[in-house]
């Protein structure tokens, strides 16, 4: 373990065993940020937790501070704190987390149980419950989020502990539970759960008399507290012990019933057939049990929603059965229809049926809605009432359908916008998603037989997929399959592969298919929304962020934010991240659909837009990282808002998530070649910054075939110089001089303007990877080449190019003073903000070419600069080479002792950049020898 959060919060850095963290506010930041481990914590997140609503002016200062000091105390850790646009992200293995360990053992123990494995489940628990050590969080800044963290914590804990005790009482020791059971009752003494199996555990025990007490004051503490009288749970734990053959004084009798108990006389029992295939959704179950269990945290209704398919339904049908003992005065259902192609169900017709069942004869249901419903709050008001109304349309359809008070619950599920409900009825909302793998598996096992998909494991993970996890898929996959014995899963998978038939091949005969579930939630949209569904088919990336999304749509972003907000409202859309959001393949699928009922005109036009726009964002984004890029205008430009970029670690966070387009984008057959030939080019910087030197190729090589087929020696030019960038860096030199040699002939073909820029660029290239090769001599005289060129076109940008690599032409053979003076000259050309890529170079290439007359320390604030400034931008394989070079410049200073620690930070570093940039560099090779080698000459470093 790591993290400590069941307790004080307390981490362990060596192997010295667990210390605090220096501080209230910084101990509950890294408690945020472990409890979400692997997802995005605001900072506005952060500054609730710290100072709840009313935030110092400081605050976000603070919280900087605060990750700044975790960011060191955690670098010898297995976690890794990253930062992102609006936020931070601690990155590691949760199991060293004791919060996400016992989540990862509670379910492992669920999961035992439900095989039969009683002993290992309890084992599994009682690891679980060992973790605890007081309080959870217990030494945090006293705020309501730490306190609703508390109590999430803490409601899993009795989950837990109800679930090790009933095991414990199956195999006949529930006497060793009542320690356990007797703190969790004086902790939650509400709890009846706990009261219940407590008393049980004391009745096999032996010990009648302590299990009656129990009841009692549970009784007495819930008619004062809450004014209702025991459950079912309690009621059924008295029967047990009084049924005892012990000599045992029986219970007081119990108060009368109040007068207008033959009222509540009726008992409806609404419930629709249990699902027979209902499989996993142990979370989402437990999550149900809180949301509606006795500590719940308000009485508004709990809201299931989520996409078409994803068994919304199934799911709250499996729970209100589990649970219907809970609710001894009833259980109401009603299929409300929300996306029914005739209306919903009109809500004063459910009131109606609502309260024939709950005992109002015919002739006294009133004939209004308003008054139908004041007489539906008084018949259940105090009432223990579970209402489920599943497929709602909408808030105002289900308002009145809700019951009276705390004592009853009401789940609502739907696919619709219900965020009326959250805002004015105060409702819980669960999201349901896709099942896990695992899950969806057992879905199909038990629909087919377990034979059958042991037989093909492989095809069966495939086939899961292809439906997306989606039960109702599933369901109608299995199906085929169980129609057809002879056909093999991987036969189904075939089909399904066919991207074009897919949706029909998941349609059950025309009575239930995937692609009707999505045609009735496409009929709720608006016209916008609508469009903007269709419209994302021509987005080749699972995620799309709003400026794209205004691209495709011809408007401005605020339009395009109001669309996806509404398909993510529909469940068509997943929010991934502030203003990013992803659709699984079926939705792609059927908005492809759409697509394709459009003239080839309006597909021809969404692409050109889409292929503009990211030409735009490149362009922006590549500046900050080479601020020298190629002027390639678009044949159509468009004017769209610009990526948040503002330096080179969110410029390169941005290309991160949307790198999968843009490779899918240049590789389509369907993009102009004008355009794409642009974007290969325009990727190069980011793709180098990125460290993503494998990609980086493959984006050249399709970049130089698209401007092979428009036919232009400049474009081709270009794109042989990237393709040669590409393979300098992936160290494949002798294939990157013969694409610089292709490059400068092409260039050399053409005339005008852009064919200089490109000549200069190619020439520099060649220049670089000349002297890679030993040839100084011809090196030196292309970097002049190159020079002089630039000088000539009076292209101040092709000027820093070339400049930039005369520099370091001029370190590789030896000329030291020459090398500072190029690479200073091309940052003087440069604006001084923001720092780009090619400053960062140019300062390295000067770092290294330091005299041995300069002092010290101050060469030491020229590394130390360079360094932080790398390491801030997040630029992994210049940081790499800096630290690399430093260790070097160490060495050749004496300073022997300094050396191995940084020789190991530059082979993290590499090693970091060879899995992004795909092979193994000779850098990190040499590294390796090296350090391996100091390692035996002095056996004591480090």
């Amino acid at each position: 373990m790591r993290i400590r959060l069941l307790g004080p919060v307390e981490l362990r850095v060596g192997a010295d065993g667990f210390t605090g963290v220096a501080g209230a506010q910084r101990r509950a930041v890294l408690a945020l940020l472990a409890l979400r481990l692997g997802h995005l914590v605001t900072v506005d997140q952060l500054c609730e937790l710290l100072w709840d609503e009313q935030p110092p002016p400081s605050a976000r200062a603070a919280v900087q501070g605060h990750v700044a000091a975790l960011r060191k105390v955690l670098a010898d850790t297995p976690f890794e704190l990253h930062t992102r646009d609006s936020g931070y992200l601690l990155d590691g293995p949760a199991g060293t987390v004791d919060a996400l360990r016992f989540e990862e053992l509670t379910g492992a123990a669920d999961r035992q149980a439900g095989l039969g494995a009683c002993t290992a489940a309890v084992a599994l628990l009682e690891e679980a419950l060992r973790l605890w050590r007081g309080e959870a969080l217990a030494d945090l800044p006293d705020t309501p989020l730490r306190a609703a963290a508390v109590d999430r914590l803490k409601q899993s804990r009795t989950a837990a502990l109800l679930h090790w005790a009933g095991l414990r009482l199956g195999q006949g020791a529930g006497a060793s539970a009542v320690p356990l059971l007797e703190q969790g009752v004086r902790m939650d003494g509400l709890r009846e759960e706990l009261v219940a199996l407590l008393m049980r555990c004391l009745h096999q025990a032996g010990r009648p008399a302590e299990a009656l007490t129990a009841y009692h004051q549970a009784r007495v503490r819930l008619d004062d507290e809450l004014g209702i009288n025991p459950g079912p749970a309690l009621r059924a734990a008295l029967a047990v012990v009084l049924a005892d053959d012990h000599a045992v004084e029986p219970p007081p009798t119990a108060p009368p019933l109040p007068e207008t108990a033959p009222l509540l006389a009726l008992v409806p029992r609404q419930l629709p057939r249990r699902h027979p295939d209902f499989v996993g959704r142990t979370t989402d179950l437990a999550r149900l049990d809180r949301a509606c269990g006795p500590g719940r945290a308000g009485d508004g209704p709990v809201l299931v929603v989520g996409p078409a398919g994803v068994g919304k339904s199934a799911l709250v049908t499996a729970w209100a059965h589990r649970v219907a003992d809970r609710f001894p005065d009833g259980l109401l259902h009603a299929e409300l229809h929300g996306l029914a192609p005739d209306g919903p169900a009109r809500t004063e017709a459910v009131l109606a049926r609502f309260l024939r069942a709950l005992g109002v004869p015919e002739d006294d249901v009133p004939a209004e809605r308003a008054t139908r419903a004041a007489l539906y709050r008084e018949r259940t008001r105090g009432r223990r009432l579970l209402v489920l109304l599943d497929d709602a349309a909408d808030a105002d359809q289900v308002a009145d359908l809700l019951p009276a008070g705390p004592a009853g619950t009401a789940v609502v599920t739907g696919r619709g916008s219900l965020e009326g409900l959250v805002t004015l009825e105060g409702a819980t909302l669960l999201r349901l998603a896709a099942l896990p793998e695992d899950d969806a598996l057992h879905l199909l096992e038990r629909a087919l037989t377990p034979e059958r998909l042991r037989a093909e494991p492989e095809a069966a993970a495939r086939l899961a997929g292809l439906c997306d996890h989606l039960p109702l898929a599933l369901r109608i996959a299995a199906a085929r399959l169980a129609a057809r014995p002879d056909w093999t899963v991987a036969e189904l998978v075939a089909e399904l592969t066919d991207e074009r038939t897919r949706l029909a091949v998941l349609d059950a005969d025309g009575t239930l298919s995937v692609a009707g579930r999505l045609r009735l939630t496409h009929r709720r949209l608006s016209e916008p929304a609508a469009e903007l569904l269709t419209a994302l088919a021509a987005h080749p990336g699972r995620e799309v962020d709003t400026p794209a999304s205004a691209a495709l749509l011809g408007s401005d972003t605020a339009a395009a934010h109001r669309a996806l907000g509404e398909l993510a409202s529909h469940h068509l859309l997943t929010g991934t991240a502030p203003g990013r959001h992803a659709r699984t393949d079926l939705v792609r699928l059927y908005g492809a659909g759409l697509l394709a009922e459009r003239p080839e005109q309006h597909r021809r036009l969404l692409r050109e837009r889409l292929a503009d726009h990211y030409l735009a964002a490149l362009r922006h984004c590549g500046f900050f990282l080479d601020p020298g890029q190629e002027d390639t205008a678009p044949p159509a430009p468009a004017a769209q808002p610009r990526p948040a970029a503002v330096d080179i670690r969110t410029a390169l966070d941005w290309f991160d998530a949307e790198e999968p387009a843009l490779s899918a984008l240049i590789a389509s057959p369907d993009t102009d070649p004008a355009r794409a030939w642009r974007l290969a080019l325009t990727c190069g910087s980011l793709y180098y910054g990125a460290s993503r030197f494998t990609d980086w190729l493959a984006c050249a090589r399709l970049g130089q075939a698209a401007a092979e087929r428009c036919g232009d020696p400049v474009a081709v030019a270009l794109l042989l110089n990237c393709r040669a960038q590409a393979l300098v860096a992936l160290e494949r030199r002798q294939e990157s001089a013969e694409a610089a040699r292709k490059a400068v002939a092409a260039a050399e073909s053409a005339a005008g303007p852009a064919a200089a820029s490109a000549h200069v660029r190619a020439l520099a290239t060649q220049a670089l990877v000349t002297a890679m090769l030993g040839h100084c001599a011809e090196a030196e005289r292309l970097a002049a080449c190159a020079t002089a060129l630039a000088l000539e076109s009076g292209d101040r940008r092709r000027l820093v190019d070339a400049k930039v690599h005369q520099g370091w032409v001029s370190l590789a053979v030896g000329d030291l003073e020459g090398a500072r003076r190029r690479s200073r000259e091309a940052r003087e050309l440069l604006p001084a903000t923001p720092v780009t890529q090619v400053h960062l170079w140019s300062l390295l290439t000067e770092a290294q070419a330091l005299p041995p007359t300069v002092r010290d320390d101050a060469a030491d604030l020229v590394w130390h600069r360079l360094l932080a400034t790398c390491e801030e931008a997040g630029l992994l394989y210049l940081h790499a080479v800096a630290e690399q070079s430093y260790a070097a410049h160490l060495l050749a200073r004496g300073r022997e002792p300094e050396v191995r620690g940084r020789l190991r930070t530059a082979l993290d570093r590499f090693r970091s950049h060879d899995r992004q940039a795909g092979y193994l560099s000779e850098f990190t090779t040499s590294l390796e020898e090296s350090l391996s080698l100091r390692a035996g000459q002095r056996p004591t470093d480090g």
